[in-house]
């Protein structure tokens, strides 16, 4: 019987998914992204295993846990930390993301202060609009990292389809290549590429990603198998590596229609019903609190999701071969939201798996 719900993580087939991708894009280096799972120190491992270059993760919380558990790094840290932030900043992270001279500023006296030096990476916005500098004011960025005795420029990149669903192409991507090579001039010497995240490995897979973008900061596909374009399988990666089990607490026959007026539900929307007669329902022990429903694909056959209140998943086991018991586990896939909220939730357990 399970006592509470369980996220299981296969870190092999995460290693495998790592190696696959790794062969798919070319000589092209891979920073793994481990911060859909909150900086997972098991994760981590799993990826670097797979031949990841380096580590990153939005969050000086999770880099800390990561590197308290001895994980190597490198770390990169991905969104750009404001200035009150820096000390931590440089002591935890070898390099961060960087669209703002006054954080650069603040870095540079922080990594001073710690003797240290500090990486960043210069980013430029290509359409997407979430973070990054507009390309017209990237000379002027890279001349003022330039005079910053402890600041070193690491390389330039790119966001794409996290915010505004763009998809990278041979023409951003291109244009990524160009603002990069004006870069090199001006700095005097390579520097990286980074072309995007996992919505780049499609491009690059197809051999349409220009050759000078040499670095691609990857998680989702990695860890969940699956296209962020599309959301569909890719280069056979394994889909399962994470999946949730959830323990049932209640098996009920009962009307598919409640019985009563009908008001807003605890979310504030008002829930729509069709009478399909009395049905074997099954409640289990999860909610909202720890993952949006709508991310779960049941696993089980003959399960289908009804919905959920915050402590509550309510579900529709009348297909089910064998109807469960108290303490049965049903069995989902989460995608990426319901991946992050699950890691999120400190009422979840975690289970690595080889």
């Amino acid at each position: 019987m399970l006592g509470r719900a369980t996220v299981t993580v296969d870190l092999g087939k995460i290693t495998e998914n790592a190696r696959t991708i790794a062969a798919a894009i070319g000589p092209r280096e891979i920073i793994g992204v481990a911060k859909v799972t909150c900086g997972s120190p098991e994760v981590a491992r799993a990826m670097l295993a797979g031949g990841v270059s380096g580590l990153a993760d939005s969050r000086l919380e999770n880099i800390a846990r990561m590197r308290h558990a001895g994980v190597p790094g490198p770390f990169w840290l991905l969104r750009s930390p404001t200035p009150p932030l820096a000390d931590e900043t440089v002591l935890l992270a070898d390099v961060s993301l960087e669209s703002e001279i006054v954080t650069l500023e603040a870095l540079d006296a922080a990594a001073g202060r710690h003797g240290r030096r500090h990486g960043i990476v210069a980013m430029v916005d290509l359409g997407d609009l979430r973070e990054g500098m507009m390309p017209a004011d990237l000379p002027a960025f890279l001349e003022r990292a330039i005079t910053l005795p402890h600041i070193d420029i690491v390389g330039i990149g790119a966001s794409l389809t996290c915010y505004g669903a763009i998809v990278p192409s041979q023409e951003n991507m291109g244009e990524l290549a160009t603002l990069a090579d004006a870069a090199q001039r001006q700095v005097g010497r390579d520097l990286l590429v980074s072309g995007g995240m996992s919505s780049s490995i499609e491009l690059a897979a197809a051999g349409r990603m220009p050759s000078q973008v040499n670095n691609l900061r990857i998680g989702e596909s990695m860890l969940l198998g699956v296209s962020t374009v599309t959301r569909e399988p890719i280069l056979g990666l394994h889909t399962d590596a994470i999946t949730l089990a959830v323990p049932v607490i209640e098996v009920a026959r009962k009307p598919s229609l409640p019985r009563g007026e009908i008001t807003q539900d605890a979310f504030g929307g008002t829930p729509s019903f069709v009478d399909r007669g009395d049905r074997l329902r099954a409640v289990c022990a999860i909610g909202r609190q720890d993952v949006p429903p709508e991310g779960l694909t049941p696993v089980d056959p003959g399960v289908e999701i009804l919905g959920a209140s915050s402590d509550h998943l309510i579900l529709d086991v009348d297909g089910m071969p064998e109807p469960p018991g108290v303490g049965d586990p049903i069995r989902f896939l989460p995608n990426y939201s319901a991946t992050l909220r699950l890691f999120t939730s400190r009422y979840v357990e975690n289970d690595y798996t080889e």
